[in-house]
């Protein structure tokens, strides 16, 4: 079974430095049929201009992934990290038993395009982490790469949830294939257009699915999808 979260449906808050998009109830955005789905908790397309940003502002409890897809954040916190992310860095941090942070557009001119992704972890108050990584279009074209995972397996980022998170690139021509471990799935467009198990989606769009045991991905037009398999 698949539901299509069409990205024009999805919840906005437009202010003069920030263009925002929720996928699930966020803010003064809310709507009972959209709360989360399992652990996925946020996912929030933003755009933020140049020079705007995220004040110091605390997290606790909660498994926080920003995903770059243009431009570059800076970011700071009270565990002592401080980082510019470019274009496909992804930065992890969990927020545990509490932790300040800010994040602001160091650019100058260019708007700085991200997805920041909330998992619900299944531990409370564990003690702050923070790590980012890269991964090159080639890296991860026609495959998904699982950056995030329980047991950290493959290097990926180890969490504080029972799910596997992987990022794929797709362009004409690509077709891939993926199994699932478990027994439910949610597919968010990063960017481009793909046909999901014959569904067409476009940038924006997102998919949960649920009792199926392979998800097929082809025609794509420069597709870069993230993954999450719910164990």
């Amino acid at each position: 079974m698949m539901q299509i979260r069409k990205s024009e449906e999805r919840g906005r808050l437009k202010i003069d430095w920030l263009d925002a998009r929720h996928t699930f109830s966020f803010g003064n955005y809310y709507d009972p049929k959209h709360i989360h789905f399992e652990h996925l908790r946020v996912i929030n397309e933003d755009r933020i201009s140049a020079g705007g940003g995220f004040d110091t502002h605390p997290h606790e409890n909660m498994e926080i992934f920003t995903f770059i897809m243009s431009g570059e954040l800076k970011h700071k916190d009270s565990m002592g990290n401080g980082a510019v992310i470019k274009a496909g860095d992804i930065q992890y941090m969990a927020a545990g038993s509490g932790v300040y942070h800010s994040e602001f557009n160091s650019s100058p001119k260019e708007t700085c395009h991200l997805l920041q992704i909330w998992v619900i972890p299944n531990k409370k108050n564990v003690e702050p982490r923070y790590e980012h990584a890269r991964y090159s279009l080639e890296e991860k074209r026609g495959k998904f790469i699982c950056f995030a995972s329980n047991d950290g397996h493959d290097g990926s980022f180890k969490i504080n949830q029972n799910v596997n998170i992987s990022v794929c690139y797709l362009t004409a021509g690509d077709r891939c294939t993926h199994q699932l471990e478990g027994k439910s799935a949610w597919v968010q467009v990063a960017k481009g257009s793909v046909s999901f198990n014959e569904e067409l989606l476009n940038q924006g769009d997102g998919a949960s699915v649920k009792d199926c045991s392979e998800l097929v991905f082809d025609n794509a037009e420069d597709a870069e999808l993230i993954l999450f398999d719910f164990k």
